[in-house]
């Protein structure tokens, strides 16, 4: 069955109200109620739908914008990337070029006329903790909305002034990025017209206060359903549940952080929310989900994200949430406090420092050199058999009255 295209004219380019209209073969007319006019060429790959902005109507032609999606119409039957239409072939914007060079590329050009160095640094931090791992690789050109949303959805309303300077600073890479002819088309990080329909202002958002947790109770119920699940997005959430570490330490956690023969994951300073090195004792279960992720030659993440890098927390909490609503992911560090509190006549101090917790008291603290590392290794392994079905069921069992 031939597929019908050239549906548009170009008078309905010009009047068509908003909305998504298509002229066949994947080329598609945005109207949005701004009244902004754009092409968009849609294609589906591994059973996921894409986008590829083609540049607004005041700058690309109905006759051009159907010999851009023919093109890439015979790159998607090829087995190629589409986007390549797009991309220049000279050496200055060549197609090697990432997001992640581009914002080196923006950030030297701007340091001289910045005040002072810290500005620079705040820059390279922000960019590398919340966009490189989501779009660092990519091409400019091949960052979406849908990738800007993934960043930006959870820290919206957890970091808010983060995330708007995130916001701002994906913005301006993507606008050098078109300056240099490395992109067309709209700027999916812009607030204006973009953004501000899918979040809500930033004097707006009430901070979040807490996380809501799983009831330790129902933990080891979840383990058994994750352990049903493919995938490393599971196998990264049992191991969060089975340490009590935060989640971006989870995620970012590095093979070479990792010594199998002593049991232990050593997190560098740098990695952590105190800035203070943490050893972390590794029980039995954690031990065999370490050994059921492949170790893929090159990949220096432990659960690396499908394309490579950092896996983001939209997918943990989508992970997460496929199985359970109305908890987060970050909330099991309350769900193991909570049952080493209730279920455990473990000391506190060990229970605090099983999840990095400082101790607030300056006199105990002056007292308590070591961390503890022994105890918390018993302290691991007990929560490791409570998470096992078998202990679950014997413990409620032995918590059943008799009358």
């Amino acid at each position: 069955m031939s597929v019908k295209i050239n549906r548009l004219s170009a008078r309905q380019v010009e009047t068509l109200p908003p909305g998504f209209h298509t002229d066949g073969g994947g080329l598609y007319l945005r109207v949005r109620d701004t009244g902004s006019r754009a092409w968009v060429f849609r294609y589906s790959r591994r059973g996921r739908t894409r986008e590829i902005g083609l540049g607004a109507t005041h700058s690309r032609s109905l006759a051009d914008a159907r010999k851009v999606a023919a093109a890439m119409r015979i790159l998607l039957i090829d087995g190629a990337d589409p986007a390549d239409v797009l991309r220049p072939t000279d050496e200055r914007v060549g197609p090697k070029e990432t997001f992640a060079s581009c914002a080196e590329a923006l950030i030297v050009s701007k340091q001289s006329g910045w005040r002072n160095a810290k500005h620079t640094q705040q820059w390279r931090n922000t960019l590398r903790d919340y966009v490189f791992p989501v779009i660092g690789k990519l091409h400019p050109a091949d960052v979406t909305l849908s990738h800007v949303k993934a960043i930006l959805e959870p820290i919206w309303a957890t970091k808010t002034e983060t995330a708007t300077r995130v916001r701002q600073r994906i913005e301006a890479v993507l606008d050098w990025a078109y300056v240099h002819e490395l992109r067309t088309g709209e700027n999916p990080a812009r607030w204006k017209g973009v953004l501000d329909k899918v979040f809500p202002p930033p004097d707006k958002v009430r901070a979040v206060k807490h996380h809501p947790a799983c009831p330790y109770e129902e933990v080891p119920q979840l383990m058994e359903a994750l352990a049903g699940e493919q995938g490393i997005p599971s196998l990264c959430l049992r191991f969060l549940i089975l340490t009590g570490v935060r989640s971006g330490e989870v995620r970012g956690a590095l093979w070479d952080e990792v010594d199998l023969a002593s049991r232990t994951w050593t997190l560098p300073a740098e990695r952590t929310k105190m800035q203070r090195p943490h050893r972390v004792p590794l029980s039995r279960g954690a031990l065999r989900i370490i050994r059921a992720v492949p170790h893929i030659v090159g990949q220096d993440f432990i659960f690396p994200a499908d394309q490579g890098g950092q896996m983001t927390d939209v997918v943990l909490s989508k992970a997460l949430h496929q199985l359970v609503t109305g908890v987060t992911v970050q909330g099991f560090r309350s769900s193991f406090r909570q049952w080493a509190e209730e279920q455990t006549s473990f000391p506190k101090a060990v229970c605090e420092l099983a999840l990095s917790h400082v101790n607030k008291d300056r006199v105990e603290a002056a007292y308590q050199r070591s961390d503890l590392f022994e105890r918390r290794r018993e302290l691991m392994e007990a929560w490791d058999q409570f998470l096992t079905a078998e202990d679950h069921l014997r413990l409620v069992t032995n918590l059943t009255p008799s009358d």
